[in-house]
């Protein structure tokens, strides 16, 4: 099936781009559907189509799954039952502040069930900006975005012609105003809210109200004629005449109704017309897209990059609304109170420290330093850093890394908040754990300083939670060295090699330990998932020592078995064993169907791994080993990811490997040279400059780095510094179908590591 899916998607890129090498903007590239064809079991990106502006406050999307169901949006639903403001991050965290709106053609229906409506992929357009289905029952819907506000277009045919306003799961409360062609309200809905939370909306219409009503109990009490209606699962109707043209503007806002208005006056009261919303959100994007132009590939390969853009610039959302003064404000998803400045939410940093961050401090300087000082608000507020936002506290996944976040930030030369203030706060996230899960503050934190490393079974997920721990007490430890706090500086010194506590030198790899100092399990098997992991198993969290690849390197006896045993991740046998997850989980069946031996590229811990023969004297392998990541696994279809695509951390993968270079240990400046999968790159940054990358005799077969050059002059590392590509210049890459075994191999070509820099 998954087959047959791709072969039909690059078909139709085919038919849409035309003669290869024709010049399109680049948003007809993008696929939104890339990696809808998910589900719980198996997940090609478990995203759904989202029609939206870079970072968001809100998104958009199609729902052909029921409310409260985190798959919103499945291919192969034949139904689509509301268009719905989305804010969801990932599926297994849900949504928040959703409310939809659906047309409906004949008799009224307002149960989801009953108002659904078939469609075809063959009269569907899913773009970033712009959104069209045409029903099998001919009622035909468009949505374009603003970062706060959408603009709807319903056209029925000459029948009875409705529009379903759905308040969703939880509380809701909607007033019809018929002489204003209005709706406003708020809906409460999500896990991770403060009891304060609404989210206030106002839709307004172009065409007059022939009737309306309101429903509760999910539909099963209809009021016509009543123009209020509050209470869970409620909702509203309107009637339009026969065959209406229906325009709805739409906005919302978790401050105030006085903001909704201002929202909907400053990002929709320009637009007169559908076609120039659209336009204006094309421009943004195009604007973006242009930033990252690849030249040479085929129109596939553009598709898939552009698509991965595209995904890579949607998460965190925005979280903020603007005065009518411009300045920026709003309501704390931590404390429920009323701020000024910048907010930020929806992300798990788990997955997005390694790439997603990395690529936008390259792309996005000034978003990110708003960033990281709204970190610092947030702890301030909720008395821990956030670790996952969703748009509150949760707590969901291990480690601390909103410290990754603000030394890598610091290291590449973002510098808006203060670090002393960073390094008290990450003190006290490190000495406490906080109500909120595994991840608010540090659990287990007291094994932690007292036995070098986190016991199994005295805290779940124990070696993963070591390794994680390490990385970010040296990510401290390099902030505080760097700013001159010598007293932080000692804390964590101490701490940033406990990795070596996990690893067992008489079976290579990384496993539990119990507070005795024992090993165990005594049977140990490294294809066997779960504690003392975190989804994944030895073979892949051996690897997570980014900070310090040379000790790794150590540990497992020196180069030459290093580089055996990461040739042996990739050909291993591809087995799994359920271990404490007692069955099947979608991550060991992706890593099955990738066929990359025990690399399990749709989970995060392993994803930097092959780009650690560039520490061990033979990159040619990585350059090897990374085409073949992105060609075999990546796609612009629906089966376009390798697993979960998680707030863009997986897009970003693709993007920065796609252009040749990876963050490796972020809290360090230096990017790790990879394989470019174009023949020319041009990143334009925020100040104008210009970073050229230019890969020579570039192919499919010809994936090897024979020769770079840096401005002009041979260069012979395997890394780059971020100050180095933002300054502007370029970077001049010869390949090869044979690998260059001489270049890159000496010590001191190779990326940081702490043992050896230190």
């Amino acid at each position: 099936m998954r087959n047959l899916i791709q072969s039909i998607s690059c078909l139709l890129l085919a038919l849409t781009f035309g003669v290869a090498g024709a010049q399109q903007p680049l948003v007809n590239y993008v696929n939104t559907l890339q990696g809808t064809n998910s589900n719980w079991g198996l997940s090609y990106g478990n995203v759904y189509p989202t029609i939206a502006l870079p970072f968001p406050v809100h998104s958009w999307s199609p729902q052909t799954g029921k409310n409260g169901d985190g798959w919103k949006y499945t291919y192969d639903a034949k139904t689509i039952r509301g268009f719905q403001q989305v804010h969801q991050c990932s599926p297994w965290m849900g949504d928040y502040g959703v409310f939809s709106l659906m047309p409906v053609s004949g008799s009224l229906k307002v149960k989801e069930e009953a108002r659904q409506a078939a469609f075809s992929h063959d009269n569907e357009i899913a773009k970033p900006s712009y959104y069209k289905v045409k029903f099998d029952n001919g009622v035909t819907t468009e949505i374009s975005p603003t970062e706060r506000a959408a603009h709807m277009r319903f056209d029925f045919p000459k029948d009875e012609s409705f529009i379903i306003f759905d308040g969703y799961t939880k509380f809701c409360e909607v007033e019809i105003i018929p002489k204003k062609r209005m709706l406003v309200g708020y809906v409460t809905n999500g896990i991770f809210i403060p009891k304060e939370f609404k989210n206030h909306f106002i839709i307004q219409f172009d065409q007059p109200f022939v009737k309306f009503g309101t429903w509760s109990a999910a539909g099963d009490s209809l009021f016509v004629d009543r123009s209020f209606q509050k209470g869970e699962k409620c909702g509203a109707f309107i009637q339009f005449k026969k065959g209406a043209r229906v325009q709805a503007k739409i906005a919302s806002s978790y401050i105030s109704p006085e903001q909704a208005l201002r929202n909907l006056q400053t990002e929709l009261g320009g637009y007169k017309t559908f076609e120039a919303t659209r336009d204006a959100a094309n421009a943004v994007w195009n604007g973006l897209l242009s930033r990252v132009k690849v030249e040479g590939g085929s129109e596939g390969d553009k598709a898939t990059f552009y698509s991965c853009l595209f995904r890579a610039n949607l998460f965190s959302h925005k979280f903020y609304d603007i005065k009518a003064n411009g300045d920026p404000y709003y309501f704390s998803p931590y404390d429920g109170k009323i701020y000024d400045g910048y907010m930020y939410t929806d992300n798990g940093f788990w997955d997005t420290f390694r790439a997603q961050f990395p690529l936008s401090n390259l792309l996005h300087p000034t978003m990110q330093g708003r960033y990281m000082q709204s970190l610092l608000d947030a702890q301030r507020q909720a008395g821990f850093f956030p670790t996952w936002s969703n748009p509150g506290m949760s707590g969901v996944m291990i480690g601390n890394h909103a410290i990754s976040l603000l030394t890598d930030a610091w290291m590449k030369g973002i510098r808006t908040f203060d670090p002393e203030k960073v390094l008290k706060a990450y003190l006290h996230e490190a000495t406490n754990k906080g109500p909120w899960g595994g991840s608010n503050g540090r659990e287990g934190h007291q094994y932690w300083f007292s036995l070098g490393y986190i016991p199994y079974k005295e805290v779940s997920e124990s070696g993963a939670k070591s390794l994680e721990y390490a990385y970010d007490d040296w990510c401290a430890y390099q902030l505080a060295k760097v700013t001159g706090h010598k007293f932080y500086e000692q804390i964590f010194k101490r701490q940033i090699y406990n990795y070596k506590n996990v690893f067992d030198t008489t079976v290579g790899f990384v496993r539990g330990r119990d507070k005795e100092g024992n090993w165990v399990p005594e049977d140990f098997d490294p294809v066997e998932w779960g504690d003392p992991f975190t989804e994944g198993n030895p073979w892949q969290w051996s690897w997570s020592v980014f900070h310090d690849i040379h000790g790794l390197m150590k540990l497992m006896g020196g180069k030459d078995r290093f580089n055996a045993k990461l040739d042996s991740l990739f050909t291993a046998p591809n087995t799994v064993k359920f271990g404490s997850y007692k069955q099947e989980i979608h991550e060991m069946r992706e890593m099955v169907l990738q066929g990359l031996g025990q690399y399990a590229h749709g989970n995060e811990p392993v994803q930097h791994a092959a780009y650690l023969y560039n520490y061990s004297g033979q990159p040619w392998k990585s350059q090897r080993q990374l085409r073949t990541i992105m060609k075999k696994i990546y796609n612009a279809g629906p089966s376009g990811f390798p697993g979960d695509e998680d707030q863009g951390e997986t897009s970003s993968w693709y993007v920065l490997s796609a252009l040749g270079l990876y963050a490796v240990c972020p809290g360090t400046d230096q990017y790790v040279i990879g394989s470019p999968a174009f023949q020319k790159i041009t990143i334009t940054f925020e100040n104008g400059k210009q970073f050229e990358i230019r890969a020579k005799n570039n192919s499919d077969s010809n994936v090897y780095v024979r020769s770079v050059k840096l401005n002009g002059s041979v260069y012979h590392k395997n890394w780059i510094s971020y100050h180095d590509i933002v300054k502007g210049g370029v970077l001049e890459l010869e390949m090869d179908s044979q690998p260059n075994k001489k270049r890159g191999t000496s010590a001191d070509a190779a990326p940081f590591s702490v043992s050896l820099h230190d």
